[in-house]
């Protein structure tokens, strides 16, 4: 079990990385597009952090 909710958030982040950090390298378009873009990304990441945070502790709960 604790080995699936580890590469479960491993391929999510990457995932995330992926196709988030991307579009803000690589982007055409003007810097607003960019910045709007690295803003997700980063409640992405803040986001995923805090879920796999409560899923480790909720794996050694139990």
């Amino acid at each position: 079990m604790k080995f699936l909710v580890h590469a479960f958030f491993i391929i999510l982040i990457l995932l995330v990385t992926f196709f988030g950090l991307g579009p803000v390298l690589y982007a055409d378009g003007v810097i607003q597009e960019r910045i709007w873009t690295a803003v997700v990304v980063v409640v992405l990441y803040a986001l995923l952090g805090i879920l796999y945070s409560r899923a480790i502790k909720w794996i050694k709960k139990k």
